[in-house]
């Protein structure tokens, strides 16, 4: 158990140095800022009321901080999240996302005590390409309402994505035009600010900047205090009412939450494993996100995962162990007692702008484009539907069809690949190999795996009259399962009707382990199964004299 759940700060704690706790401190801080208007924003875009998206980073970054695999991953409310999280507010209530974050966390724990870690590369990146770009482009359609300060017709239904996008169009004449500058100045303050100072995050002072502006100004645009109840109460236990129903509706939106989770958070551990030359634990981190998870939703908070850019800021500001990431939480916490509730000057264009930002680093449009440049066609389709079905639908459905998708894509592609060829005796010819065949002998080479999907190639294979021994060589066989297996006794069957001897030469690893079991060796014959190719001919002549 050790291996699987070793928390990284109590290998960061030996040697630990009075410099390191200051360094530590101050990029907690400085990540903390950071952290504030985003979490606010983050909340609002996924339905909830802005405190909430701090309850997450306090609770959810403090426990994971502690009980994580890396020494500087950040963890907290993410854009990953928003779209699915709004879909189960708005069809289920605060307490359907509670309990859905309860049984993410519960998941994630599993993966990590199962060691399920180092399965999240086997996801392609067609999929997380397309999901990230289909969820960013859901965040800018949620956020125009606010950047142009529509309003929406009384009885309006805007959940989907298409539906936003159809009230949007429907509403394009209520246009507030100080909204519109006031999201464009704080657009303008978010494009600008990295190149005046990287050390002060430029949310921050749009924030700041925006919420001065509408103040003195007086300028009729929304505000969050106006759409929203501004809490700085310090977050609360509360258990939710479980019952079966619920948890059997909510399972696939757990899983995916849990699966965004983990992909997230580990791809984020990677990044700064570059930038530290570490390397952290998977499954604590799995087992640190699921916990983290479970006190976020049980203390009134959203789902939380690592986050790359937070992440990036802790290590570029002198932060190399949790103790940074525990600074970040209680930071943000006495940020809640204290301002929470100047939280409702923020203007929403203001907000709306952040996301903007949000979603254009989050989208991978470069990797999209390159992707349908240079990528199989195949692969260009997992892409495209898992990001179109992200738009039209949602997360669940997407990562579902996508999945599906590339696994059959996948096992088409190599069974294109395996192939039946027949040596022949002609020297000249590229399939004899340069070897010597006796005469009555066949000698029939597999290339590729063979699996259901490609055991058709081999199930009704054919002989000469004369034929006295037919050898499969399977020197290019990695794997073999059931119906392959099931075939094979068919090709052994037809072998023993027409008086044929049946030799393997070469025969792998795995897919000798499953003949044995399946019993395919006895029924062949110990005897003949060769070690390679030459072997098998020099029996095959004794076979045949």
């Amino acid at each position: 158990m050790n291996k699987i759940f070793r928390p990284k700060i109590i290998d960061s704690m030996k040697g630990y140095s009075p410099k390191q706790l200051v360094s530590d401190m101050v990029a907690g801080l400085i990540v903390a800022i950071i952290a504030l208007p985003l979490s606010i924003a983050l909340a609002i875009a996924s339905g909830v009321s802005p405190e909430k998206g701090i309850y997450t980073a306090i609770i959810a970054g403090f426990v994971i901080a502690l009980l994580g695999g890396s020494r500087v991953n950040i963890s907290g409310p993410t854009a990953a999240f928003a779209t699915i999280v709004a879909g189960i507010v708005a069809q289920h209530g605060i307490e359907g996302l509670v309990i859905a974050t309860l049984m993410a966390g519960v998941i994630l724990v599993i993966m990590g005590v199962l060691k399920f870690g180092s399965l999240i590369k086997y996801i392609p990146c067609t999929i997380t390409t397309g999901f990230t770009s289909g969820i960013a482009v859901t965040i800018v359609v949620g956020q125009i309402k606010d950047f142009l300060g529509l309003t929406f017709a009384e009885g309006t239904h805007a959940v989907e994505t298409i539906e936003k996008a159809e009230a949007i169009f429907a509403s394009l004449g209520t246009i507030n035009l100080w909204a519109l500058l006031v999201g464009a100045i704080g657009l303008a303050i978010l494009i600008v600010w990295p190149y005046i100072s990287k050390k002060i995050p430029g949310s921050l002072i749009a924030v700041l900047v925006g919420a001065a502006v509408v103040k003195i100004f007086n300028i009729p645009v929304n505000t969050i205090g106006d759409l929203y109840s501004i809490s700085g109460a310090l977050p609360s236990f509360s258990f939710p009412n479980i019952s079966m129903d619920m948890i059997m509706t909510l399972l696939p939106n757990a899983f995916t939450i849990a699966i965004l989770a983990g992909i997230e958070s580990l791809l984020s551990c990677v990044v700064s494993d570059g930038m530290i030359n570490d390397r952290h634990n998977s499954n604590t981190e799995l087992i640190a996100q699921g916990v983290g998870n479970i006190c976020s939703g049980l203390f009134g908070g959203i789902p939380a995962t690592g986050a790359i850019a937070r992440t990036a800021a802790n290590v570029k500001n002198g932060g190399r162990s949790p103790i940074s990431g525990i600074v970040h939480a209680l930071v943000l916490l006495l940020i809640l007692v204290v301002l929470m509730p100047l939280a409702a000057w923020i203007p929403m264009p203001i907000i709306a702008a952040i996301l903007f930002m949000v979603a254009y680093n989050m989208c991978e449009w470069r990797s999209f484009v390159k992707l349908c440049k240079t990528a199989p066609a195949t692969d260009i389709l997992v892409l495209v539907v898992t990001f179109v079905l992200t738009v039209v639908f949602d997360l669940v459905v997407a990562i579902a069809v996508g999945m599906v998708l590339a696994v059959v894509l996948f096992m088409k592609r190599m069974a294109d690949n395996t192939s039946v060829r027949a040596w022949t005796r002609d020297s000249g010819n590229e399939n004899s190999r340069l070897k010597p065949i006796p005469d009555r002998v066949t000698v029939l080479e597999i290339d590729g795996p063979m699996f259901f999907a490609s055991a058709d190639k081999f199930s009704g294979l054919t002989f000469e009259d004369d034929t006295k021994v037919v050898i499969l060589r399977m020197h290019d066989v990695p794997a073999l399962d059931a119906t392959a297996t099931r075939n094979l006794f068919s090709v052994l069957n037809n072998c023993k009707e027409k008086d044929i001897i049946l030799l393997l030469a070469h025969v792998g690893e795995q897919p000798l382990s499953v003949m044995k079991r399946a019993g395919f060796i006895d029924a062949v014959g110990e005897e003949n199964l060769m070690p390679n190719i030459d072997d098998a001919l020099k029996a095959s002549e004794k076979y045949v004299k």
